[in-house]
């Protein structure tokens, strides 16, 4: 096989773990598969996998008890061919008996102009989610509609008297879930004010005989914001600032050097507001320009199958890193803030300018020694976890899953 599956746990959130008990006798039990990429699908996948039987039965079919089961899988997450996917995906829901099978894939998957949400084949009993889609707010309440949707397209395809009964039943429902507002209904998810503002759509694709898809869900207007924002989301850019430490250390100790010296201070109190801010900029821009450079981070479109991919990989790689690079700049100018507040004395500061000061000398002084700090002591310094900047990155990501799908493969042979 050329798919990966981590071991199945035995804990009650899945991963393997059937969930779910108090099954009524004399009723057919269908048992829905989760298979989703590493990382945030993963994580996803696991926390919401308990609530998903009951769930299934009051918008899918209450006619059924409901298992769920959870397999992680990297290949999911290293091709972007949906056609891949489902058929990957199928062989995971064959292999383990299960009724339905939904894959929840991290990349971003095109439909020509159109991002391509979720895809379903009624033949396969199969569906999958591209993550990204659903933007970076409210993305487990979105998944969760989301999941339940495709079921409901699996399990009724196109009988809307089936779809109605159900409809009427979770309406008499006394375990309807108050954050859940698409009740069976054929939109993907609810009607809150960002689907208003960045709808979904609903197609049927035309069969051409290379998509097994029956039915797909598209984002078009606002499809690159929603995307990017997603695709931050996933890259997860509050788990690259633990990587930061030892440019902190750099940064602080090349800056209070340069604090005992009044040149700094003098420049504090000559520089305007503009020039401040444009050293800020400045010092942000070369810290994330040396690390994608030094990294190797960046994704040639050249080399891309779906320039337009590579492209958004780019870009969502330095909203990434420009978030953990304004948490790391805040964090080095509080320790300054500190730092001035014990080194220079207020009396030999004001000597030192000529002038009465107050707290905003004190602030711009450290706002001043952070940007250089930044410039001169930051870039060249190294990473404390070169692999935790890398792994923020769609494109290493995809990388070192193809390798473990690779070193599997070969392991089993």
């Amino acid at each position: 096989m050329t798919n990966q599956e981590q071991p199945r746990d035995a804990d009650a959130h899945g991963s393997g773990q059937t969930t779910g008990d108090g099954h009524r006798p004399g009723r057919t039990t269908a048992v829905l598969g989760l298979v989703p990429a590493p990382e945030l699908p993963a994580d996803i996948a696991r926390q919401f996998a308990r609530q998903l039987p009951e769930l299934l039965a009051n918008y899918v079919d209450d006619r059924r008890d409901w298992k769920v089961e959870v397999v992680e899988s990297p290949l999911v997450g290293a091709v972007e061919d949906t056609a891949r996917i489902i058929e990957q995906t199928e062989e995971y829901k064959q292999r383990h008996g299960w009724d339905y099978a939904v894959c929840i894939t991290d990349l971003v998957i095109c439909d020509g102009k159109d991002f391509v949400v979720a895809d379903a084949s009624m033949a396969k009993a199969v569906a999958l989610i591209s993550l990204p889609t659903f933007g970076s707010m409210g993305l487990r309440r979105r998944m969760r509609e989301a999941i339940l949707q495709l079921a409901n397209e699996l399990r009724h395809g196109s009988s809307d008297a089936d779809r109605e009964r159900q409809a009427q039943q979770t309406r008499k429902s006394l375990k309807v879930d108050e954050s859940l507002r698409g009740e069976g209904a054929r939109r993907l998810t609810g009607k809150r004010l960002f689907e208003q503002l960045f709808p979904i759509k609903r197609i049927t694709p035309d069969k051409n005989g290379k998509t097994p898809v029956d039915v797909r869900f598209i984002a078009r207007f606002g499809g690159n914001f929603r995307v990017l924002a997603g695709m931050v989301r996933a890259n997860r850019p509050w788990a690259v600032f633990p990587a930061f430490k030892s440019i902190i250390a750099v940064a602080f100790a090349t800056g209070a050097y340069g604090l005992i010296f009044p040149t700094l201070w003098k420049l504090s109190d000559a520089y305007q507001g503009p020039r401040f801010i444009l050293l800020m900029a400045a010092s942000m821009v070369a810290m994330v320009a040396w690390i994608i450079i030094a990294h190797r981070l960046w994704e040639p479109a050249r080399k891309a199958v779906v320039p337009r991919i590579a492209k958004l990989y780019n870009t969502a790689t330095v909203l990434t890193l420009s978030i953990a690079v304004v948490v790391y700049y805040v964090c080095l100018l509080g320790l300054f803030i500190l730092a001035i507040s014990i080194i220079v004395p207020s009396s030999l500061l004001e000597q030192k300018l000529g002038h009465p000061i107050g707290l905003s000398n004190y602030i711009v002084l450290a706002w001043l020694a952070t940007s250089v700090a930044t410039i001169a002591g930051a870039i060249g310094a190294g990473l404390e976890d070169e692999h935790t900047v890398r792994n923020a990155t769609y494109g290493y990501r995809q990388r070192q899953r193809i390798q473990a799908v690779k070193e599997t493969t070969e392991s089993d042979y």
